[in-house]
């Protein structure tokens, strides 16, 4: 087998999926190939630390009493208004009224669970994101110092144009920038440095030009600050301490918002 087909069928290899014969040819070309075994071990290891338990999404604690208790709420909202909003429901046959009542309850709970479980996916997702970027030696598309050659690196890349700041001087020194995709939906990533620990800025279009309060986010040993400004929605994520990460988003959110195109 060649080096082409080789990393063509690294992944059919690693699930098993090649028949005997070419899963012998496959490990013979290993033997003799110094490049692809070295992809080739990238590639196990990689798959190794995905499938890390800690790296899935579980559901915090407390989850259910907090939906138990707002279902409750919503429920008691909608019976405390006026009488005539649920006229089509009492002028039905009587065994409509449970059901009705029911389909309530279903499409509230549904509606707050998918909220939480969208926000909680969210920052999952780019934690993952930051972990790869650092597993696979691709931390930058374009390294460089200088914000005026990372940001426009990205001009026709993207259809925005994102934040790219410089607070070197205040130690978060610029280290490049890179095309990344979250969610099947391509990012921007601007990456900082701060003494040994890498910062990633995911900036992306917001569905909403409001700005939001940060929220921060604690998952698998990293933090993770999240906020919408000037219609866009950052996250930047770190295994750096939650002081020094506040004090980078405070930098970013002191300087002008990226545009969208």
């Amino acid at each position: 087998m060649s080096c082409d087909n080789i990393r063509t069928h690294f992944h059919a290899y690693l699930d098993g999926e090649l028949d005997v014969l070419r899963s012998l040819e496959f490990e013979e070309h290993l033997k003799g190939c110094s490049s692809c075994s070295g992809a080739h071990q990238e590639y196990r290891s990689l798959r190794t630390a995905m499938a890390t338990p800690s790296l899935y999404f579980r559901a915090p604690r407390g989850l259910e009493r907090k939906l138990r208790s707002a279902v409750r709420k919503a429920a008691h909202d909608e019976t405390s208004r006026p009488a005539w909003r649920w006229t089509w429901i009492w002028n039905r046959p009587a065994w409509l009224a449970p059901f009705a009542a029911a389909a309530l309850v279903m499409v509230v709970s549904l509606h707050l669970l998918n909220q939480h479980w969208t926000e909680d996916r969210r920052a999952q997702e780019m934690v993952s994101a930051h972990v790869r970027s650092l597993m696979v030696y691709h931390l930058t598309d374009v390294a460089s110092s200088d914000q005026h050659t990372v940001k426009p690196w990205f001009n026709g890349k993207l259809n925005f144009s994102p934040t790219v700041i410089d607070p070197s001087t205040e130690g978060f020194p610029l280290i490049g920038g890179r095309l990344d995709y979250v969610a099947d939906s391509p990012v921007a990533a601007i990456v900082y440095q701060r003494r040994k620990h890498y910062i990633n800025l995911f900036v992306s279009p917001a569905n909403q030009t409001a700005t939001t309060k940060v929220d921060l986010h604690s998952l698998h040993g990293y933090n993770l600050f999240h906020w919408l400004q000037g219609g866009m929605e950052y996250w930047a994520v770190s295994d750096v301490n939650k002081n020094d990460l506040q004090q980078f988003v405070e930098l970013v959110r002191e300087a002008p918002a990226g545009i969208a195109r």
